[in-house]
């Protein structure tokens, strides 16, 4: 979990301790909501959501209320009509570990606080490099690491985001297909927030000092032991071996008719040769640079919160 040298830079609660701080914070989904969200596999209940994602949306929207705050003073002393700025949540984490689960809730969550109604959520799948790409420079096999990203593409996005650009696209990128799909955009239109999950958005290795990251407000960390992490990827590929994998447009159709024991065997391949080595290498050592780490017991259930000091 979090290394013993930062433990002075963050603040350590229990679940108890960070569900308190919930306070009345109304819980504003209801079951038939979080269906919709959940992610395959994932477990999350409304326990979870009010225990956990509550408590955070509180100390989101005091954030976004101060930031907004600042941008009108800031633009009072300028003497100038400031463009609407987006409050910016990375989101990062391993394969499997639920991030696209908790980004979806997040962004609902957060979208019923009248303060800031327009919540968009983009994930850094849209800013992969093309399979073409990849596979003309030998990395296909490294899909989802740092070098696999068109960082500049992504740092672009960024860059008008955060300059007040009334509009901004960005990629599409489909997992049935496992590629970007060509001429296909999102466009974002000035959110009051926005939410980017991705594997490695706290990466800092780059060709130039300019960083994603430099463009949040905030930023989440999902942590958990990797054997954890592990087991949920080989369950979750058990689940799409049984349903996606069988769209006769998926990539990866060739695991749909393994035996359970091949596909296990498959699935932890894949994790040790790919994903695995990803979280060793690049996604678990950006976590210290995190405003706030969330770390996930065996049952996917959070049991402890670091949040960053001020």
């Amino acid at each position: 979990m979090i290394d013993p040298t930062d433990s002075d830079r963050y603040l350590s609660f229990d679940r108890t301790e960070w569900s308190d701080l919930r306070a009345a914070t109304p819980l504003t989904i209801r079951e038939k909501d979080l269906e919709a969200l959940r992610g395959i596999n994932d477990k999350i209940d409304l326990d979870e959501v009010s225990a956990v994602i509550l408590p955070l949306t509180r100390l989101l929207n005091l954030y976004v209320s101060a930031t907004q705050n600042l941008h009108k003073v800031s633009a009072t002393f300028l003497g100038a009509m400031a463009p609407k700025v987006p409050y910016v949540i990375g989101i990062a984490g391993s394969v499997a570990v639920g991030k696209s689960t908790f980004a979806r809730i997040l962004q609902a969550l957060l979208a019923r606080w009248p303060e800031h109604p327009k919540v968009d959520l983009i994930t850094t799948d849209g800013f992969l490099l093309p399979n073409r790409v990849l596979e003309d420079r030998g990395i296909m096999n490294r899909k989802g690491f740092p070098e696999s990203y068109d960082t500049k593409t992504l740092l672009q996005f960024m860059r008008e985001l955060k300059g007040g650009s009334p509009e901004v696209k960005a990629p599409v990128y489909s997992h049935v297909v496992y590629d970007i799909m060509d001429g296909e955009n999102v466009t974002v239109r000035q959110p009051d927030i926005l939410i980017l999950e991705g594997l490695n958005v706290l990466q800092v290795g780059s060709e130039t000092n300019e960083f994603v990251s430099d463009y949040f407000d905030f930023s989440i960390y999902i942590d958990a032991a990797e054997p954890d992490i592990e087991q949920w990827y080989i369950e979750r590929f058990q689940t799409l071996r049984e349903t996606v994998f069988r769209d006769p447009d998926s990539f990866f159709q060739m695991y749909a008719h393994l035996s359970d024991e091949e596909a296990v065997a498959m699935a932890r391949m894949i994790w040790r040769e790919i994903n695995g080595k990803n979280l060793v290498e690049n996604i678990e050592p950006t976590k210290s640079r995190a405003s706030l780490i969330l770390e996930k017991g065996h049952d996917h259930r959070v049991t402890n919160v670091q949040l960053r000091r001020l």
